[in-house]
């Protein structure tokens, strides 16, 4: 027997961000900036370790605003035109170089890397990153989970069921239609967890979710075994922990990896450095600077100007990084076996975003941790959650405690001065789409109205993203955060109003679908209370 396990969980989400209206649009750089430094970057990853049949496991969240962003025609468009744009720059960067030797070696990197993405990308995916991460969930080393329809702060959205209930409901519908198979976990967003989150969540098919470590450390029940084996919540839906240690190596600006000395620096950027004459074709209409992805310097550290980057350097440090977190999980093992009833499970949950792309060597090191954790002599084992619950199916019964991996382990940094104003509005939109589901269930399948109660339930959806409270409290780009919840919640508004005059504009209608082209299956039904949908779906039923 195994004396305890490794499991490693990525979590990529992005908020849904797509723009027709316009011919570009600066916040889809989020996506393809994501794409071409971390998700390309982990496909790469999974191949070579299929290629060397490497023994490891992964487990990987798609979020289904990412999920349907990914498989978008337009944004994969847009993206070929942005990696156009990046190998013309890059270009440009071994022609400016050519008497620097050390630059120069990192502008011909660049040029390769983006060749490697757009050959990656088009020629071996035809454009979708999706049939990847199917390709590798095929093999059974790479398990898919998934997470709430727009990533809504679920604690905070509790006070309506029907409001939990969709956003989880139209989560794992999501994956269902793309990946035809039920997620076994589901990763809540934020992590956020509260007493009877459980429910929705067993309704929907899910077996496993996360809490951080205070939410199982403050459970109805003293846990037996610590943060190191699950809790059955009652109604066979187990939680894990995140393990705090493992974490902070990862995570921690003071004692973490990534800020290494021979790390690539992220806050270093040609699109800041170079002369506005020169880099203004590839920034923000040509005047406001912006991260290009090209970066010469490394993290170096203090006050020291900042040293050019050095990769075979890193990634020589990334695998000492790599043994040293199996090292430390060993030992960890070790001392915690002898205290449990069963082998320990370390559960390690990052965002993927951190690997590639604010990590620019995370790639590497994931890999280098994944093949030597299939060596025999380090003894633990990489796994997933869903097969340790194999084959350990029994767990102590307890309920986790509120809780969440944000600042301060609870809500604050979603609700607070800077953003707390949006939740009255968010709740009187999810009560009036709940009686709207109630006065017109029904409608003709089909018809105007239909169209415009399912555009509203959108609307709704979009409007309750984890991602807009998230950005104005840390200050990002705070503008375009209010803008996405002001322009939702006045769609939802305009159509709500119009469905009860009865004066649907569809041209109007026709544009809102066009723009927020997410969730083609979603039925506004659903928003009717629980009673009365089971009682539709009997009366449905009889012959």
């Amino acid at each position: 027997m195994q004396k305890g396990f490794l499991s490693i969980v990525l979590h990529a989400h992005l908020p849904f961000v797509r723009h027709p209206e316009h011919g570009s649009f600066f916040e889809e750089r989020w996506l393809f900036e994501a794409i071409t430094e971390c998700y390309i970057p982990l496909i790469q990853v999974l191949d070579r370790l299929q290629r060397d049949g490497a023994d490891y496991r992964l487990t990987l969240s798609l979020s289904p605003p990412l999920i349907t962003m990914l498989r978008d025609e337009l944004l994969q468009t847009r993206y070929l035109r942005h990696l156009q744009q990046l190998l013309e720059l890059a270009e440009k960067e071994i022609g400016t170089t050519r008497k620097q030797p050390e630059i120069h070696f990192l502008a011909r990197l660049y040029r390769r890397l983006f060749q490697n993405c757009l050959h990656v990308f088009q020629d071996q995916y035809q454009c979708d990153l999706l049939a990847a991460f199917a390709k590798h969930r095929a093999t059974g080393k790479l398990e898919l989970i998934t997470s709430a329809a727009t990533h809504g702060f679920l604690p905070l959205l509790g006070i309506s069921d029907a409001a939990v209930r969709n956003q989880i409901a139209v989560g794992v519908a999501t994956f269902q239609e793309h990946f035809n198979a039920t997620p076994e976990g589901f990763w809540l967003p934020e992590c956020g967890y509260y007493p009877g989150l459980e429910e929705p969540l067993h309704d929907a098919g899910i077996a496993y979710f996360f809490v951080d470590t205070h939410g199982i450390e403050h459970a109805s029940q003293r846990p037996r075994n610590g943060v190191y084996a699950p809790l059955d919540c009652g109604n066979g839906v187990f939680a894990f922990a995140r393990d705090p240690e493992s974490s902070r190596q990862v995570w921690s600006s003071h004692e973490g990896y990534p800020g290494d000395y021979d790390y690539r620096e992220y806050y270093r950027d040609i699109g800041f450095d170079r002369d506005l004459q020169y880099i203004a074709p590839y920034i923000l209409d040509g005047e406001i600077r912006i991260n290009t992805g090209i970066k010469y310097h490394r993290v170096t550290g203090g006050d020291q100007e900042k040293a050019i980057y050095q990769p075979k350097k890193a990634l020589q440090k990334a695998r000492l990084h790599a043994e040293d977190f199996l090292d430390k999980r060993r030992a960890q093992i070790d001392r915690l076996r002898a205290e449990m009833d069963r082998p320990p499970i370390i559960v390690a949950p990052y965002d993927a975003e951190l690997f590639g792309h604010w990590w620019f060597e995370g790639p590497q090191w994931l890999e280098c941790v994944l093949r030597l954790s299939g060596e025999t002599d380090y003894g633990l084992q990489t796994i997933t959650c869903s097969d340790y619950l194999k084959q350990f199916p029994k767990s102590q019964v307890a309920v986790p405690s509120a809780s969440t991996w944000g600042d301060q382990g609870y809500s604050s940094y979603w609700i607070n001065e800077e953003n707390a104003w949006i939740y009255p509005l968010l709740h009187k939109a999810g009560t009036q789409m709940e009686r709207l589901a109630e006065d017109f269930s029904n409608v003709a399948r089909g018809s105007l109205q239909e169209r415009a109660l399912n555009q509203a339930a959108r609307s709704l959806l979009l409007a309750q993203a984890s991602d807009w409270p998230f950005i104005m409290k840390s200050g990002t780009t705070i503008e375009y955060a209010r803008k996405r919840i002001t322009d939702y919640l006045a769609r939802f508004n305009y159509l709500h109003d119009s469905i009860r005059k009865n004066q649907i504009d569809e041209k109007y209608l026709v544009a809102l679908e066009i723009m927020d082209d997410i969730f083609p299956n979603i039925d506004f039904r659903d928003y009717r209370p629980i009673a009365e949908r089971q009682g539709k779906n009997t009366a449905d039923s009889t012959p």
